[in-house]
């Protein structure tokens, strides 16, 4: 359990799955005991528009309801972003903060380039995504990547909530990539 409320923050597009990842998130810590949040900010409500999804997570009820302010984690789905939005990627993280990046850049160029002083980790994602589903939908592999670097939940309470959300066949499909993404995501800055 964890000992305090930890904040994340997801950053996508409208239709890659930002605030579904947020949700899955959430629902697997509450499926282990946990508290947790999960909730989006839209700006301009259509598909392909920057979107931001928070979650959080604590072993003792939370009472605090608003947007992730100053984040433990930052996830970025779409890699397009950190050129697009860099300043709204990188707002109220620190040198504790962990970055985990959509992205085939190295990550020490990705934290030169933003500016940011904590951890980066990266996963090509949207490839993984392309190769196991069929499809370029990166935001399951980015919870797997997620998972690697936080242990907030267990993989196997993320596989339940995929399931139930998905349903058989591509409920697996995406347990398949997540299990991929846990592995193969890299520390680099």
């Amino acid at each position: 359990m964890t000992e305090r409320i930890i904040d994340l923050r997801f950053h996508g597009r409208g239709g890659q799955g930002a605030w579904t990842a947020s949700i899955l998130l959430a629902r697997a810590a509450i499926h282990e005991g946990k508290y947790a949040q999960s909730f989006p900010f839209f700006g301009p409500e259509r598909s392909g528009a920057p979107v931001e999804a928070f979650a959080r997570i604590s072993s003792e009820e939370i009472e605090l309801h608003s947007k992730v302010y100053e984040p433990d984690f930052v996830v970025v789905i779409d890699p397009t972003l950190l050129a697009q939005v860099p300043d709204t990627i990188i707002a109220g993280t620190n040198k504790t903060t962990k970055l985990i990046v959509n992205t085939r850049e190295d990550g020490q160029k990705v934290a030169k380039t933003l500016g940011f002083k904590g951890e980066v980790w990266t996963l090509a994602a949207t490839d993984l995504a392309r190769e196991i589903i069929g499809r370029p939908i990166a935001n399951t592999a980015m919870l797997g990547a997620l998972i690697r670097v936080t242990n907030l939940v267990k993989l196997e309470s993320l596989f339940t909530e995929v399931n139930r959300q998905f349903g058989d066949r591509i409920g697996e499909r995406n347990v398949t990539v997540i299990k991929r993404a846990h592995g193969e995501v890299e520390k680099d800055a």
